[in-house]
């Protein structure tokens, strides 16, 4: 857990705010006026809140921008004694969001933001105004996709299956650059020693890497499926796909296959905007977030 007062040499100058209603000490950045428009943006793996360090100060002219780091990562808490899962981190969100006591909410969300802001939505769908997804899956759009594994999934098996994934991944105090470019990092100019100590410092030892560790594997050995299905049954679909989404997509993902969201994006929401860059990586925030929040700023002035 990064220590709340650190800035990383002034790039990250929010002020932290913490909420212990999920369990755990969780960390969140709550910027921009009170009373209006509320953007959640919710980061993956293996990064936190710094990845939208580039949207939240022009965003925060406009709306409340809340950016909660995800449990055991970034400036949250990372308990020892917990589940790291799909459902987990949807029920940590939840709390947040009661004990904030926000509604009309605009997701802005890329990686396992994705899935957790999907599987939040189809079980509260009136509390969600928008969705914006970025390099990721919402889920429960039903479409074919290639059952072919992306290379980061094919990586994550092979050293699964071999006993190295917890020696890898267990070390992103040192190995997290390495391991981002497995999942499709591209844009080496943001990096400098800043960058780098910014993205490793939520990982001093392996204890603190479970996050990390647990996120893939939730895929790899399925343990999501369950907790996806009862969402399809007990939530309602069809206020889901009346929600105002628009999909931005770096086609250089080598973690989640582009033509797999895009297909699972247009099955839900058939004439919602998507976006493509060729240029851009999984990690589209750290590419191209000059073309990102403008995008995202007329989104939510189009649908008001």
């Amino acid at each position: 857990m990064i220590p709340a007062d650190e800035t990383f040499n002034g790039t990250w100058p929010f002020e932290p705010h913490y909420c212990e209603a999920a369990g755990f000490r969780q960390h969140y950045v709550d910027e921009g006026p009170r009373g209006g428009e509320t953007v959640i943006c919710l980061h993956g793996e293996p990064t936190w809140g710094y990845l939208y360090r580039n949207f939240i100060p022009d965003l925060a002219q406009h709306y409340r921008v809340i950016v909660p780091d995800h449990m055991g990562f970034g400036k949250s808490e990372t308990p020892q004694d917990r589940v790291y899962t799909l459902q987990t981190h949807v029920e940590n969100l939840t709390a947040l969001i009661d004990d904030l006591g926000l509604g009309d909410i605009t997701f802005v969300c890329q990686d396992w933001g994705g899935p957790i802001t999907g599987a939040f939505t189809i079980r509260h769908p009136d509390r969600v105004k928008r969705v914006v997804l970025m390099n990721t899956l919402f889920g429960y759009g039903g479409a074919p996709v290639n059952p072919e594994p992306s290379a980061w999934f094919r990586w994550i098996a092979k050293h699964y299956e071999a006993g190295t994934l917890d020696g890898i991944v267990g070390e992103l105090g040192s190995t997290v650059l390495s391991v981002m470019k497995i999942v499709g990092f591209e844009n080496s100019g943001v990096v400098d020693q800043t960058w780098i100590d910014a993205y490793s410092a939520p990982f001093p030892d392996r204890a603190s890497c479970i996050g990390a560790i647990e996120f893939p594997l939730d895929v790899h050995l399925n343990r999501f499926r369950e907790y996806i299905l009862e969402g399809l049954a007990t939530g309602n679909l069809e206020k889901v796909r009346a929600i105002p989404a628009m999909l931005a997509y770096g086609m250089k993902d080598r973690a989640i296959r582009p033509e797999n969201a895009i297909a699972d994006f247009r099955a839900l929401f058939p004439d919602a905007p998507v976006n493509t860059f060729d240029d851009a990586s999984h990690y589209c925030q750290e590419d191209i977030p000059h073309i990102l929040v403008p995008l995202i700023h007329q989104f939510i002035q189009m649908n008001p």
